[in-house]
């Protein structure tokens, strides 16, 4: 098997060749570090590569491999860690260069949980300063660029993270979604990205500042991947705000299942903002033809999603605020959104709006099992392609592409991303599926059902 062959495995692949020692951790750590070395300064992808550290841990588990058979899901097998997340001892600079040089001492509990199933870690990827843009370019990195059109966003602000999966930078990623973070890469990436039911993934040891819109996930190039993740990073930790149950049986089985004949809504209409554009609507579409023949039943809602957008932004923007980092440290935008921020009183009265609009919102479900939506309204961007507007004017964009994203967060169920085409540029189109309230196990069933039936993998981009 050739490097770049293995390169693209999935992770799930990768875990079994080195079980059965076809391959070795160090192998596997050596050629992600090659292609990252020769295409990291075209793409953006990662701020830090910890080389040293990744070396240093593939060799001890290259030796465990002799002594052992009991070894841990993933052992030996490369990941990235987006850089809003600490990992001791490697910096973590959300995005801002003023934070080069802040080193944590602690790991994240996603790491915690990731290190535990004996994943490697290769380095922190690019993210959007804070985390607060759907686009990644924050002022004193390279842009993060679209391996399938490096002119192209990769999408934010886990946009390094699908830059790397989509490129072989890594076999899978962590990620996170506060607005459509991890679904909007995903499909700008031609990825599987999965924003977790609330209470899912745990935020210890640090705590949740959004009021539950945020939440950790997997990108990955397959739902198995995908599914296997979010099993390793799921799980109550001691005094969380949010729980669920562990999944019985695991979301990896649940690509197994059938999930029966399913009630299947769909709407490429988001009011206020208006419809998607023909490319996502296409994605909308095709995936709907996937699922009529796969015997759901498809019906075509409307509904009004205008009375989130007040309450939902001044939520979302009360996370730049928090992050305590002096104003003028800031990028424009994020300047701007600070000048925004509201009184207390303020924000809890937009958590009360936020939590009534939600009851609305999860009422669609008690007909409905599953909600077919654009992941964006529009094709991506290009990089730079807001870069004149003013503050104002580039929020005003960003609100009207990400529409379709943030009522899962706001409610906090749980919803897939998808790669189901290509558009004239050669970039992907994706579709996003909502599903009930934690219910993660029936939307992994159906993207596997969508996934066979429309196949992906075999799809790489020729950088």
């Amino acid at each position: 098997m050739n490097q770049i062959d293995l390169a693209f495995k999935t992770a799930l692949e990768q875990a079994e060749l080195i079980r059965r020692r076809e391959v070795s951790p160090i192998e596997l750590v050596e050629i992600y570090l090659n292609r990252i070395s020769t295409l990291n300064p075209q793409l953006g992808s990662y701020f830090t590569v910890t080389a040293e550290q990744a070396i240093a841990d593939a060799q001890a588990k290259t030796e465990i491999l002799t002594t052992t058979s009991e070894l841990p899901p993933f052992f030996g097998v490369p990941i990235s860690i987006k850089d809003l997340n600490p990992v001791a001892d490697v910096p973590c600079t959300y995005g801002n260069p003023a934070l080069l040089n802040n080193i944590p001492n602690y790991d994240d509990g996603v790491v915690t949980q990731i290190k535990q199933a004996g994943f490697i870690i290769l380095g922190k990827t690019a993210t959007s300063e804070l985390g607060s843009f759907p686009y990644t370019e924050p002022t004193g990195f390279p842009a993060a660029r679209n391996p399938w059109n490096l002119e192209y966003t990769p999408g934010g602000s886990s946009g390094g993270a699908a830059a790397a999966v989509a490129a072989g930078l890594c076999a899978i990623a962590q990620g996170s979604d506060g607005g459509g973070s991890i679904r909007g890469p995903a499909a700008c990436c031609g990825l599987v990205g999965i924003k977790p039911s609330r209470g899912r993934v745990s935020h210890a040891p640090v705590g949740d500042r959004l009021s539950g819109l945020a939440t950790n996930g997997p990108l990955a190039r397959t739902v198995a991947d995908a599914a296997a993740l979010l099993d390793v990073i799921s799980g109550y930790v001691t005094g969380d705000p949010y729980w669920l149950p562990d999944p019985q049986p695991s979301f990896l089985a649940a690509t197994q299942e059938k999930p029966g004949r399913l009630r299947i809504a769909y709407t490429t209409n988001i009011p206020p903002m208006g419809k998607a554009d023909k490319n996502c609507e296409q994605g909308v579409l095709q995936t709907l033809k996937f699922l009529e023949e796969l015997g759901h039943t498809v019906e075509e809602i409307s509904f009004d999603f205008s009375g989130l957008v007040e309450p939902f932004t001044f939520v979302w923007q009360t996370g730049v605020a928090a992050s305590a980092i002096p104003s003028e440290a800031l990028q424009p935008l994020n300047r701007w959104l600070i000048a925004q921020t509201g009184s207390a009183g303020q924000y809890l009265q937009a958590v009360s709006q936020l939590q009534m609009i939600s009851r609305q919102i999860v009422a669609i479900f008690e007909t409905v099992d599953v909600l077919v939506l654009p992941v964006y309204l529009h094709s991506p961007i290009r990089v730079g392609e807001w870069a004149d507007l003013s503050p104002q004017e580039t929020f005003q964009k960003i609100i009207h592409w990400i529409a379709p994203c943030p009522p899962a967060n706001a409610t906090g169920q749980p919803a897939i991303a998808l790669p189901v085409g290509f558009d004239e540029v050669g970039l992907p189109i994706g579709v996003q599926l909502m599903g009930r309230p934690a219910a993660e196990a029936t939307l992994i069933s159906v993207a596997a059902q969508l996934e066979a039936a429309n196949p992906w993998i075999n799809h790489r981009p020729s950088l």
